[in-house]
């Protein structure tokens, strides 16, 4: 006879208690402070919203031993510092509403969190007073303020963090990693206040020192390039305008640790911002890959909810799918620039190159054809001129090199309205050698950029067609699915069969597949419905022909398509055919790279020529 199973004593009946203060300080600590690159960016925003034009920030192992930030903004009176350390205390909001927050900070908590948890020490000075003031808290305990020596604005002082909750600083990483958290949230502030000088050390070495700049000085400064090879975005929707700068595909990172969003001039991390813009760079990258940027996003206060987490790095949008839409074809239509505008790719030797886009040239005259490339380039080369014959030059001692058959011609002589200027000769039957009307020289992969070109025109039909053609199964498959994703896809069956996708319900959780894209074929389709579905479910709001899943699936054939009916390397070709190409490039969107992300043409300037035969270092 088994036994019958023990219970223990259901416990006494709970009471409901009032927390101390400090214990509800250390909560507010959780979740504001929850890390050292929590607290100096409270620290810095506060400083920014006080008027600051310089800022100097110091670290100690990563912030965990010591944060030292320093500013010339207003000041506080001795009452007012008093107000700052205590909880929801601030000068941030002038009403009881949470709609026109102007300012980075406005929640009241930081201060006091930090001083909850750590030694914090603030001497302050208005410019009307003749001497600074010092107010000292350690672990919630509060010292009055005394006068103290100082200059206008604001010192602040951390140490010791989370030495009053010791849970929390056992959890805390290396000083390494903190360090990275550190510079990480410096960087977007200082993009986020160009007018500001900010100089960052970091265990006494400086990590960064900039002066008050331009919003694009600091974009290249923060992204860390030159202005040159920056994207300017200027973008108005209604009321919502999108502006800053991106990095061309060819410069790209392994993590997004290079995309910098501001809302309203706040540093955001919001993941339906993220996912724009990898959708909007999904053409011109490779998968895996994360583009560079500074975005800023300027939405009316009303339609904009920056209460949703302590961090305030989070935000929900009254329309997302209008903010959504605005940054995947701003940044669309920048990188649809193609090689207009003389951009491209320098051949310099920096680790990275990147590519230039200057503003939008003139569109092509009536004298230079648009017809197809496959009309433009034929088959067969025809034969030499005898004028071409007689200018072999070094062809007659090196074959790589091509001859064209036009008499030589000046940079200033050439049309600036095509900034790839003119074909002077063909290397190695694979590269176009140009002369621009700047006078630099532009080189030019002949097989990767008509694969690009070819490539666009296949990814026009498409968009022009707006349907897919349907290969119908000739046994129907049923595909099982949670019950949310099933809904995600019969909720998109309309939009789903213009891409050659029918379906049917099958009961809940499954669907009938009845037809799959020509296109794609049927290899594993099931797993591109899974994934579709998937991306579906977690963002309805998303369109079908939008999701990664299908969009990689039928750019990779559109890519392979475009690849094998492209013009190859080792084919020698007609002056006129290299100008046709050139001419192509200019007005075709996203020229500068090729199908798989490879650049498509370089530039190489005099400066760079000069510096390859030690004219200048």
């Amino acid at each position: 006879m088994t036994e019958a199973p023990s219970f223990p004593h259901p416990p006494s009946r709970p009471t409901i208690r009032r927390l101390s203060g400090h214990v509800i300080d250390l909560i507010a600590a959780g979740e504001v402070i929850e890390r050292p690159a929590a607290a100096l960016k409270e620290l810095v925003e506060n400083a920014i919203d006080s008027g600051a034009t310089r800022i100097v920030v110091a670290l100690r192992a990563g912030g965990t031993d010591r944060i030292d930030v320093t500013d010339n903004g207003c000041g506080m009176s001795p009452v007012e510092l008093e107000l700052a350390v205590e909880r929801h205390c601030t000068s941030k909001l002038q009403d009881d509403h949470l709609v026109q927050i102007r300012t980075l900070g406005f929640r009241g908590e930081a201060l006091p969190s930090i001083g909850a948890s750590a030694r914090l020490s603030i001497t302050s000075r208005t410019p009307e007073s003749d001497t600074a003031w010092c107010i000292r808290v350690d672990g919630g305990v509060i010292t009055p303020p005394q006068p103290a020596s100082g200059p206008v604005g604001t010192r602040i002082v951390v140490t010791d963090l989370f030495f009053a909750t010791p849970a929390r600083r056992k959890f805390l990483k290396s000083a390494r990693v903190e360090s990275g958290h550190a510079e990480s949230v410096m960087r977007r502030l200082a993009l986020s206040a160009p007018h500001c000088a900010m100089r960052v050390l970091l265990d006494d070495k400086v990590l960064f020192d900039l002066p008050e700049q331009s919003p694009i000085s600091r974009a290249a400064s923060i992204l860390e390039t030159t202005p040159d090879t920056l994207i300017p975005l200027d973008e108005q929707r209604g009321a919502v305008r999108l502006s800053g700068f991106a990095c061309g595909p060819a410069r790209t990172r392994a993590t997004g640790s290079g995309q910098f969003i501001l809302v309203n001039n706040r540093p955001v991390t919001d993941p339906m911002l993220r996912t724009a813009i990898r959708v909007a760079y999904r053409p011109v990258i490779e998968r895996g890959r994360f583009p560079v940027m500074a975005l800023h996003l300027k939405v009316p206060l009303e339609r904009l909810d920056v209460n949703v987490h302590p961090a305030k790095t989070e935000l929900r949008f009254a329309d997302e799918a209008e903010i959504r839409s605005l940054v995947i074809g701003g940044l669309g239509r920048a990188l649809g620039h193609g090689s207009k505008g003389g951009g491209g790719i320098h051949a310099s030797f920096a680790p990275r190159p990147s590519i230039v886009y200057p503003p939008r040239p003139p569109e092509p005259r009536e004298a230079v054809t648009s017809l197809p490339l496959q009309t433009i380039l034929p088959t067969a080369s025809a034969p030499q001129t005898p004028q071409a014959a007689s200018r072999q030059g070094f062809a007659e001692t090196d074959p790589a090199f091509a001859p064209v058959a036009r008499a030589p011609q000046q940079p200033e002589a050439l049309d600036p309205a095509f900034p790839l200027g003119a074909s002077i000769a063909q290397v190695f039957d694979t590269y176009i050698l140009a002369l621009a009307p700047d006078g630099d020289l532009i080189l030019v992969d002949q097989h990767a950029a008509h694969e690009r070109l070819t490539h666009e025109r296949l990814r026009e039909q498409y968009a022009s067609g707006g349907t897919l053609r349907a290969q119908a199964l000739l046994l129907p498959e049923v595909v099982d699915l949670p019950r949310r994703e099933a809904e995600a896809l019969m909720a998109r069956a309309e939009d789903l069969a213009k891409l050659g996708i029918d379906l049917e319900s099958f009961g809940p959780g499954s669907v009938i597949l009845r037809s799959v894209p020509a296109l794609l074929g049927a290899k594993d389709i099931q797993g591109l419905l899974k994934d579709v579905a998937d991306e579906l479910a977690g963002d309805p709001d998303l369109d079908a022909a939008s999701t990664g899943s299908f969009a990689h699936h039928l750019d990779a054939i559109l890519a392979r398509m475009a690849c094998h009916g492209s013009i190859r390397a080792g084919r020698r070709l007609k002056p006129e055919e290299m100008d046709a190409l050139l001419r192509e490039m200019e007005r075709t969107p996203r020229a500068n790279t090729c199908s798989h992300g490879r650049p498509t043409w370089l530039r190489l300037t005099r400066r760079e020529l000069e510096r390859l035969f030690g004219r200048v270092k």
